[in-house]
């Protein structure tokens, strides 16, 4: 099959549509909201707040993902997504390995861009700027309060690097779970938070007919005052 044949269709037997038509005009119509227009706001972390508030009740599942883009040593981006874990006026914190293809890209290149889609609300944020790694104590403080079991996969996995086999994880799992027996599991020194300072916040929302609504907050630097501006779809 052709590229693109492929591209149209699951296989040759059931012709079955791979990429979703175009919608129609009635298809505008009735996806239609009434929302009212994004308000003229100063804070973007607050409207974000209301934003996420508004997630938690429709998302079926993890409200806070991200996607998290990042650049390797030779510029190439790289993307996944992570999780966010504390938002307050200094920036967005997630946590990770920090030997991990992330870490590494952020120790070499620490600025990063956030996407937040939440599709049942036709919704997304957009978010860019440096990265800086969080507090030992604030590290600490999210580790401890995690699961027992998220705690030791924290120790026992070698995120991004190859694995001998398919059981080395669980292998190493039971490893570490023998080791801390009963006793509470310290967090890993190479496992701690990054928190991306935003300089540029950006909010789409979708409209009929491609007009989405956009409204972008942005600033020079840190500890200036926010700018904002509303952007053509």
């Amino acid at each position: 099959m052709s590229p693109r044949r492929l591209s149209g269709y699951i296989g040759a037997m059931d012709k079955t549509p791979l990429i979703p038509a175009s919608p129609s005009e009635q298809d505008y119509k009735a996806a239609a909201t009434d929302d009212p227009p994004l308000p003229d706001v100063a804070d973007p972390i607050a409207l974000f707040g209301e934003w996420m508030a508004a997630a938690k009740t429709a998302e079926p599942n993890d409200p806070n993902g991200m996607a998290l883009a990042t650049v390797d040593a030779e510029g190439l981006p790289d993307l996944r997504m992570v999780l966010l874990k504390d938002l307050d006026a200094r920036g967005f914190t997630f946590y990770t390995n920090g030997q991990s293809a992330k870490g590494l890209e952020l120790a070499g290149s620490p600025k990063a861009a956030l996407l937040f889609h939440w599709k049942s609300l036709r919704r997304q944020v957009r978010v860019r700027g440096p990265v800086e790694v969080v507090s030992e104590a604030e590290s600490d403080a999210y580790f401890a309060g995690r699961a027992r079991s998220s705690q030791i996969g924290a120790w026992a996995s070698d995120q991004s690097r190859p694995m001998p086999d398919r059981l080395a994880l669980a292998r190493r799992v039971a490893e570490y779970g023998l080791k801390f027996g009963l006793c509470a599991v310290p967090r890993p020194p190479h496992w701690f938070g990054y928190r991306v300072l935003p300089l540029t916040i950006e909010f789409w929302r979708d409209r009929p007919f491609r007009l989405h609504e956009r409204l972008v907050f942005s600033r020079a630097a840190i500890e200036d005052d926010w700018t904002t501006a509303r952007l053509y779809p």
